[in-house]
């Protein structure tokens, strides 16, 4: 997993599926990269420094333990992100990716040889 980094990178991200919990919404972009890369928004809505840095340490290691198909993805924390634990955080998540398509998603590479995930 790496991180999008170019401002061109999100604003691709605005064609992209999307997906929304309570805490966080999504939205991805498949890829031919082979690899996930992600975006972290936290805005200062959802708290100071050390709040906001809180919800990204949660969410890059909630997504770690994912094993997500190749694409470019942003999570966008909303302010309710703040209050939530760990468990909720991963709960919403998964709710959003699975909303957006993302978990149901197999590039066309693993669809013509048959693999399942």
């Amino acid at each position: 997993m790496t991180s999008l980094k170019t401002d061109a990178a999100f604003r691709r991200l605005r064609k992209g599926r999307t997906g929304r919990a309570r805490t966080l919404s999504v939205r991805w972009l498949p890829t031919r990269r082979g690899e996930v890369r992600v975006g972290i928004v936290v805005s200062k809505k959802v708290g100071n420094a050390v709040v906001r840095n809180r919800v990204r340490r949660r969410l890059r290691e909630i997504l770690r333990r994912m094993h997500l198909p190749s694409a470019d993805l942003m999570v966008v924390a909303r302010p309710e992100a703040a209050e939530a634990d760990f468990h909720e955080l991963a709960r919403d998540l998964m709710r959003a990716l699975d909303k957006s398509g993302l978990l149901r998603h197999r590039p066309a590479k693993e669809r013509a040889s048959g693999r399942s995930m």
